[in-house]
């Protein structure tokens, strides 16, 4: 599974607030929760985006409340990536859950400019920046979380509990 695009860079201690809004979780319309996608940081984020570009973020990505919706928001703008430096664990986990793709890479903020033009192989544990041609390696996710991003996110665990209802069926 590859992802491709261009960076866009971000800090440390990035929570879910600035990442979505408290303002808008009345709305769990994924369309217009990708117009409020970092609209803590920058008003018009979405607009700037094309779909399949990389957040490259700082430590500590997506902490403070556990609301899947900062997850939600990012993947419906186009993000088709997060590589942070470090994730708090709800966030991580939310991302698997709605199928965005999540890496933690130390060094990857130093390592990136904006807009340098990224690929990240989550089969191969690679993220290559074509811009600068360098590879940086993480250790490949495992494959129940490569499952649970070809199938769809959280879909995963409906379609593991339907096999192994067949299995157990008479």
């Amino acid at each position: 599974m590859r992802i491709k695009g261009k960076a866009w860079k971000y800090g440390d201690d990035i929570d879910t607030d600035v990442i979505y809004p408290g303002k808008y979780l009345v709305s769990f319309d994924p369309a217009e929760a990708g117009k409020h996608a970092l609209e803590g940081l920058e008003a018009d984020f979405y607009k700037k985006i094309a779909p399949g570009d990389i957040l490259v973020v700082g430590k500590n990505f997506g902490s403070g409340s556990a609301r899947e919706q900062a997850a939600m928001a990012l993947r419906a703008a186009g993000i088709g990536a997060v590589v942070a430096e470090s994730f708090a664990r709800s966030f991580y986990r939310n991302a698997l859950n709605l199928c965005l793709p999540v890496v933690e890479l130390p060094g990857i903020q130093s390592a990136t400019e904006e807009r340098d033009e990224l690929e990240v192989d989550l089969d191969e544990g690679l993220v290559r920046n074509l811009t600068k041609q360098k590879d940086y390696h993480f250790p490949p996710l495992p494959a129940f979380i490569m499952e649970i991003l070809k199938v769809g996110g959280a879909a995963y665990y409906k379609a593991k509990a339907r096999r192994e209802a067949a299995r157990s069926a008479p």
